[in-house]
């Protein structure tokens, strides 16, 4: 019923452009129209590929006098068509990374423009401290601490506002109806605790950010390490130790209780696949030399990757998986070595992780240097607020009864039992 209605609006489309010339046509996420012809399921005389070949035949008539430009993008070019690819039609590609620490300054005073920041917030230091964060996710932390601000009565956005507004961006809102029992709470504290005694001691990991365990998202706790600066290419050692890191947490339970959890089901899938790139597509197994063993299936495509077979044979598969352990192994080893050392530091960190659920990067610090819970986290001794007195009430003009305030308690009498 609706076959040739996508190619008739591409004849249309174009009309109105040389009708309006000279302008500019925009084609966003072209890649729903322009994927790899002859894959998947239909064939020519499907609708999709119909639209594409009357894109096709529209581009390919452009001629100077018609003075129209098109524009298009896409998150998929892997998938386009070569037709679509080739000089003539789309002559230049240009990609669009995530912003560099200059572009997230820039991005930040954008969408910070008429929001009342406090006279203390850098936005080069903001910007600093959200390495990997698109224009998306920025946007979203701005509004994120705006609101905030302004749940807490606040006429000015703070720096702790921006804090969870970031944690936000990378978790989602903490979840504080979950409530763990004291053995998960303890399980998480050390677990947490683990990934950040293993960040800290060893050379090349990120430094520790924030330590909680309090719940966000799918995770009971989370320790955040960022890097103090934009990074475009990883050694081998700082993945070896990034493995290590990430196995710091299952080390901490396997030394603390004798046995593990489920609770390192995430960090096990990463450094799978990392010690896997490390093997088949980074060159960097000794045992099996520098070379690319099969291909990058993380985006297949259907008809295009799934169906290939592996380019090695199974000796060779076997060889892989045994150096995939063995990167994997290694890290353990060293998580286990670093939390052994310190094994004291990590009980008493760890209970005070438990008391206060959140520590952030300059309590750690003074934490690991060796001061006390009393001198990173001093008690307030200053004295609450007495509540306010009710005024008297008058037998000629009684006052009705209010409602208890929020988080205050009604407390009655209880009654006494009968003589």
């Amino acid at each position: 019923m609706f076959v040739g209605v996508g190619a008739s609006r591409v004849r249309d489309l174009f009309e109105q452009a040389k009708q309006s010339s000279p302008c500019i046509v925009f084609v966003d996420e072209i890649d729903a129209v322009g994927r790899h012809r002859g894959n998947g399921i239909g064939g020519g005389n499907d609708e999709r590929e119909q639209t594409l070949n009357q894109l096709l035949v529209e581009m390919d008539g452009f001629e100077m006098k018609d003075n129209i430009i098109l524009i298009a993008a896409t998150n998929r070019p892997d998938i386009l068509d070569p037709a679509l690819l080739r000089p003539g039609r789309f002559d230049r590609q240009i990609v669009v990374d995530r912003p560099d620490r200059n572009g997230r300054r820039k991005i930040l005073e954008v969408h910070s423009k008429g929001k009342p920041l406090a006279s203390e917030i850098d936005l080069d230091s903001l910007a600093a401290g959200t390495p990997g964060f698109t224009g998306a996710d920025l946007a979203n932390l701005v509004n994120e601490a705006a609101l905030l601000a302004a749940r807490h009565g606040k006429k000015m956005i703070e720096q702790d506002d921006l804090e969870e507004g970031i944690m936000r961006v990378i978790a989602g809102p903490e979840k504080k109806t979950r409530r763990l029992s004291e053995k998960e709470q303890r399980i998480t504290a050390y677990h947490e605790m683990g990934h950040a005694f293993v960040g800290h001691y060893l050379e090349h990991t990120n430094p520790i950010h924030k330590i909680t365990i309090v719940s966000r998202g799918q995770a009971l706790g989370l320790t955040i390490s960022l890097p103090t600066e934009d990074r475009y290419m990883q050694s081998k050692r700082a993945l070896q130790e990034e493995i290590a890191m990430t196995l710091g947490g299952r080390a901490a339970e396997e030394l603390v209780f004798d046995e593990v959890t489920t609770g390192a089901a995430n960090d096990l899938q990463r450094i799978t696949d990392t010690a896997k790139q490390m093997v088949m597509r980074f060159g960097m197994s000794e045992k099996l030399g520098p070379r690319v063993l099969g291909r990058d299936t993380s985006m297949p495509f259907l008809g295009r990757e799934m169906g290939h077979e592996p380019d090695y044979s199974n000796e060779l598969a076997r060889e892989i998986d045994d150096e995939v352990r063995r990167i994997i192994e290694d890290g353990h080893e060293l998580a286990l070595e670093v939390l052994q050392e310190h094994l004291d530091e990590l009980h008493r960190i760890s209970q005070i992780l438990i008391e206060h659920e959140t520590i952030d990067s300059d309590q750690f610090g003074r934490l690991i240097a060796g001061e006390t819970e009393d001198d990173v986290f001093p008690a307030d001794d200053t004295p609450a607020p007495l509540p306010a007195q009710p005024e008297p009430r008058t037998r000629t003009q009684p006052q009705p009864r209010s409602l208890p305030l929020p988080g205050s308690a009604m407390h009655q009498p209880e009654p006494k039992p009968a003589n």
